[in-house]
């Protein structure tokens, strides 16, 4: 038997556990005619993403030295990533390979196909200064006070 959420013309709210086809009761709060209500729906467990490949481990240390029941999990990780990617090619990412991702590279890892980052040191396009910047390369004045020319 289904649960029916139900209201009165009052506001009231309650409950019946009933057949589809009896008669809706009365309110218990006052009395009056009742109608259903459009209930919300519970499901139970929980829907996991697998994780990108770039939080599945990297190393050997990281697969605890190559424990078999661990790595079967990680691989069967892989694979329900690889098939949720097939089927959502929204979550795939940038599949390019990493060819730098350390020191400089750390926030935004440099990848195949990027245009090459400049040498440290330079790429600073700053150019000369404005006119009466107040800089120290101006030029020294043209008479010396007290010198008489």
């Amino acid at each position: 038997m289904p649960i029916y959420e139900l209201t009165c013309e009052d506001g009231h709210r309650s409950e019946a556990l009933q057949a589809s086809t009896a008669p809706l009761p009365a309110c218990p709060a006052c009395g009056g005619a009742t109608r259903k209500l459009p209930s919300g729906f519970g499901v139970a467990g929980a829907a996991a993403v697998p994780p990108p490949p770039e939080r599945m481990p990297q190393t050997w240390k990281g697969t605890y030295r190559g424990d078999r029941e661990y790595v079967t999990k990680l691989r069967r990780m892989a694979d329900a990533r690889r098939d949720l990617e097939a089927r959502n090619p929204e979550l795939a990412g940038d599949r390019r390979p990493v060819l730098a991702h350390e020191g400089r590279f750390e926030g935004a890892p440099l990848r195949a196909g990027d245009p090459p980052p400049p040498a440290p040191g330079q790429g600073h396009a700053h150019g000369p200064p404005p006119e009466g910047s107040g800089d120290a390369r101006r030029a020294a004045p043209v008479g010396r006070e007290g010198s008489g020319t």
